[in-house]
């Protein structure tokens, strides 16, 4: 059924062996689409394996039952650490696109949603970080931005009540890893945006692309989906 909704997605790996990262898409019968973002949390073998799983099943279920859904459907997932505690984990954007053109955003951790109304490029998503809970309650930047690693809520963690929630009503939707978001200044990503807006796989491509190592040579894996709607 075609719908004009476009989806398009990328993802790099890091300095890392292996990436931890995964994207999926889902358009259902009815023309909804879902869409998931995984980002793993550590590099562990298991934690790659899972990260494409856990995209799946929240792209699949979003598409029909909502962002949330789709979120704490791959939460079930990973929710149970094992006999030795070492089961992967992970943080997630999810979401779900509806025919009317607006997003539903759900999320936990620091995986981020962008929207792009053809002038501006706005933030949606706040990220569930020690350091971003630092800011908010008057902290200096520099004290809280050494703790912006630190995620408060994981995927295995996600209930009703430590998830959240936005509605995004722009035209292009970007949901982004923080390997991607961490390494581009919002003004550098809303001229990236800018200048592929119109060409979806484009965009995510140079997004991941431009993401770039820190001053330790280290590069977080990079990964990102994009949205549009007529």
């Amino acid at each position: 059924m075609p719908t004009g909704i476009i989806t398009a997605s990328a993802t790099r790996t890091g300095t890392e062996n292996d990436n931890a990262d995964a994207a999926s898409t889902y358009t259902a019968a009815n023309g909804i689409v879902g869409a998931a973002v995984i980002d793993g949390i550590g590099h562990s073998p298991g934690t790659s394996a899972l990260a494409p799983v856990l995209a799946v099943v929240a792209a699949r279920t979003a598409a029909t039952r909502g962002a949330l859904a789709g979120l704490l459907s791959a939460a079930q997932l990973v929710s149970d650490p094992g006999p030795a505690g070492d089961q992967p984990n992970a943080v997630a954007a999810v979401a779900t696109t509806h025919l009317d053109g607006e997003t539903e955003i759900a999320w936990v951790g620091d995986c981020d949603a962008y929207g792009w109304n053809g002038t501006v490029l706005t933030r949606y998503t706040t990220p569930h970080t020690v350091g971003e809970q630092l800011r908010r309650n008057g902290a200096p930047w520099d004290i809280a931005d050494a703790h912006d690693n630190w995620v408060r809520t994981t995927l295995a963690h996600a209930v009703v009540a430590t998830t959240s929630e936005v509605t995004i009503p722009d035209p292009v939707v970007l949901l982004l890893s923080d390997g991607v978001r961490d390494q581009i200044p919002h003004d550098d990503l809303a001229a990236l945006v800018r200048e592929h807006a119109t060409n979806p796989q484009a965009l995510v491509a140079t997004l991941v692309a431009a993401a770039s190592a820190d001053a330790d040579g280290y590069r977080d894996d990079a990964t990102a989906i994009v949205i549009t709607t007529p």
